[in-house]
């Protein structure tokens, strides 16, 4: 090998050549290291978590409590995502409780938010 090496290098010295090419060995290594810490580093897709809810009187009916809570306490008109995250509820939650009371006539609709009525 150091016949070939000393014909592809000419009058280099050997160990020159061997420090050349364990520093590019070095180089491949890192860049290599710092690709595939920057594909590590990439964002994660969110797993989007699916909330499924339980729809009976009793439930619906909690629902419109937490509706109801949030809506006298804000004391304002809030759109169905401010009665979410107020409640401490999801949306869909949010709309079951709004349906149980727009059925009796608690709360109306102003400007595409919800009031107490």
């Amino acid at each position: 090998m150091q016949r070939i090496s000393n014909r592809l290098i000419g009058s280099v010295d050997i160990n020159f050549f061997y420090t050349i090419m364990a520093e590019k060995k070095a180089t491949t290594k890192k860049e290599t290291a710092t690709k595939a810490a920057a594909e590590k580093k990439a964002p994660a897709k969110k797993a989007v978590k699916k909330v499924e809810v339980v729809i009976n009187a009793e439930n619906v009916g909690f629902k419109a409590g937490d509706v109801y809570q949030a809506l006298a306490t804000a004391g304002k008109a809030l759109s169905v995502k401010e009665i979410a995250k107020a409640a401490k509820i999801t949306e869909e939650e949010t709309l079951l409780g709004l349906g149980w009371l727009l059925k009796e006539m608690k709360v109306k609709d102003e400007e595409k938010k919800i009031t107490l009525a």
